[in-house]
């Protein structure tokens, strides 16, 4: 008699593949079910979806790392999601709620937008860092999609909130989703932190952050949007400033190697 076989997905050996391949795919259902809710005109779960699809694409690339399950598959998965979830979806949002009544303007604001997104992932698969320059992990070049993808919602995040100050931010709509737009494909290094070690002492206090970060999340929703995206726009320049501060280190290592080697 043959053994019996048993139906198998994909092979045992590469279970763990699966894992971070099923956050993706759950982050892009997030993605196109906001823009679902984004049209009934439900736009605080809309916005609330790109928030968990944002917290899943944080967590597939780590969880993939440290189960060892990353995959070409992955990456490219990845990708596409990304660029559904944070190219496609939050200027739909926004298109729903403000930019429709620009007119053919608002909607090609919305395209300007969602190509520079597809471009920007395109630059991110093709660049490779060379292992004598492994600290340029440490930054993206440009803003990341995700984070693009929440920024260009600020005034809308604000509207659902409940700061009740006499600012009306609709307006600035237009221009702040060209200038993330061009945040996106533009050089100017941002911070990754790919490659920052935590020290065991400092676990407690990362937690403790984590924790108040959840609660404040759970309960105060948008208003802590608000402030993750001051804060996220302020660390550009000191981002800037670090990145220049270790390429000058660098170089300066290289040109004494030179220098030396001459001698």
């Amino acid at each position: 008699m043959e053994p019996d076989k048993k139906f198998k997905i994909v092979s045992s050996k590469k279970t763990r593949y699966l894992l971070p391949n099923i956050l993706t795919l759950g982050g892009v259902c997030l993605g196109i079910s906001s823009i679902k809710f984004a049209i009934d005109g439900n736009f605080s779960l809309a916005v609330t979806l790109i928030l968990l699809s944002a917290i899943l694409d944080a967590l597939d690339g780590r969880v993939a790392r440290l189960i060892k399950g990353t995959s070409e598959f992955g990456k490219e998965l990845d990708s596409l999601t990304d660029f559904v979830s944070f190219g496609i979806a939050p200027v739909l949002i926004l298109y729903f709620w403000e930019l429709v009544n620009y007119g053919k303007l608002g909607w090609a604001i919305a395209l300007t937008y969602s190509v520079c997104c597809v471009l920007r992932l395109a630059r991110f698969n093709l660049t490779k860092v060379e292992s004598h320059q492994d600290w340029k992990n440490n930054f993206f070049e440009g803003i990341p999609s995700p984070a693009g993808g929440l920024l260009i919602l600020m005034p809308l995040i604000y509207e659902l909130s409940d700061l009740n100050y006499k600012f009306d931010l609709k307006n600035l709509t237009p221009f702040l989703t060209i200038l993330i737009a061009l945040l996106l494909v533009s050089k100017i290094p941002t911070l990754s932190l790919k490659k920052i070690s935590i020290s065991s002492k400092t676990t407690v206090f990362l937690l403790l952050a984590a924790g108040i970060i959840f609660i404040s999340l759970l309960f105060y929703t948008f208003e802590t949007l608000l402030i993750f995206g001051l804060i996220y726009l302020i660390s550009i320049p000191i981002s800037i400033f670090i990145f220049l501060k270790q390429q000058k280190k660098y170089l300066t290592k290289i040109s004494d190697d030179d220098h030396e080697d001459i001698l």
